[in-house]
């Protein structure tokens, strides 16, 4: 067996790095690896999968071929090559798995999982819960802390595996460079930005349907522009040709640029379903662009109706129609300064602080 090192750290990241796709978590992960570095720890890490590009290239970086889980991989590389970690961090992951037994059995690791999962809007079915009572009851003792992302992620951590996970569940809000985002000066009227995976949960359907029901004299003046890909991309251009809309939506695909891009809009849309703490919303309001989204996950732990965006109930698509016409036609309107708020509690190295300060407590 490999030598413990007392301060080595194997992080593990269901999550995918692509080059055209640079935002809020990738820079997270080289921010922290370069701070862990600087305190004198090794970092290893283990993505789903991962592209050979130079934003990454001071990280240690391991992942699978092929259609094999990136913990699957872990455990096979750590067996395979006699490492053992003093610490493991894990993103985007199941929580209470039996991962998580092997990882402390193994390991002997300090195990922190951080929760970006959101949660369906009205609940997991009763099966589900179940199981997740179970899985906390018989897997949660392997985790050493659980790390919400929001308030609501750590009210649906107790709710899901156990409110006796109280005393070891704590929130570390998500952070974004602000020094990246270019802020927005002029007015963009009637410009209308999407920053989304395509998928259905993400909402995009409904802001497609709510246009169609505006005026076509409100229609004329609106432009939106939809960047991200996902399998929900062929059905909703479809459903933008079939209403007839393909004169004020386009679809730009994915961007490595919309650090840049965000400004030249007047509002950011999100009619998400369902959500954890966005960074979307983040890098938006870094930009200075207000954001129209529903009250699902932790958004209302962001956006203030008339302060710095507009909130409605998700799925409500005659609400979200309301909104963009009262927009238009000047009836809605937000001129001050949104970007304040990121930069006082939402930045990138307040949360790399954070996250670095839970390797203290081992």
């Amino acid at each position: 067996m490999h030598k413990l090192n007392q301060k080595y750290i194997a992080v593990i990241c269901n999550y995918q790095l692509h080059a055209n796709r640079v935002g809020g978590m990738d820079r997270f992960y080289v921010a922290y690896d370069a701070k862990a570095k600087e305190l004198g720890y090794e970092v290893d890490w283990f993505f789903s999968n991962h592209e050979e590009f130079t934003f990454f290239e001071n990280l240690n970086i391991y992942s699978p071929k092929g259609q094999q889980s990136v913990e699957a991989f872990f455990k096979e590389f750590c067996s395979q090559n006699n490492k053992q970690h003093s610490v493991v961090v894990t993103h985007f992951t199941e929580l209470c798995t039996p991962f998580y037994k092997w990882v402390k059995l193994y390991h002997k690791a300090h195990v922190l999982a951080v929760d970006h999962n959101p949660r369906p809007l009205n609940g997991f079915p009763l099966k589900k819960r179940l199981k997740n009572k179970f899985k906390g009851f018989w897997y949660s003792k392997y985790i050493d802390q659980f790390i919400a992302v929001s308030k609501y992620t750590k009210k649906h951590i107790l709710i899901d595996y156990g409110n006796f996970l109280d005393s070891k569940t704590n929130v570390v809000y998500n952070g974004i460079d602000i020094s990246v985002f270019k802020k927005r000066v002029a007015n963009n009227e009637n410009k209308f930005i999407v920053a989304s995976h395509l998928r259905e949960s993400k909402g995009i359907q409904d802001l497609i349907k709510a246009i169609s029901l505006l005026d076509d004299a409100i229609k004329k003046q609106i432009k939106i522009d939809i960047y991200g890909e996902g399998p929900y991309e062929v059905f909703l251009k479809d459903l933008t040709k079939q209403l007839a809309l393909d004169n004020c939506i386009s679809f730009k695909g994915s961007s490595s640029k919309l650090h840049e891009l965000f400004c030249n809009y007047s509002y950011m849309l999100q009619p998400t379903y369902m959500e954890c703490f966005s960074l979307s919303i983040l890098e938006s309001l870094s930009a200075n662009i207000p954001v129209i989204t529903t009250q699902v996950g932790g958004n209302l732990e962001v956006i203030t109706h008339g302060d710095n965006g507009f909130i409605y109930q998700a799925g409500d698509i005659d609400a979200l129609s309301n909104i963009i016409e009262n927009i238009v036609l000047q009836e809605s309107i937000i001129t001050n300064d949104v970007s304040t708020l990121v930069e006082k509690e939402y930045y990138l190295e307040k949360m790399v602080n954070e996250h670095i300060k839970l390797l203290s407590c081992i």
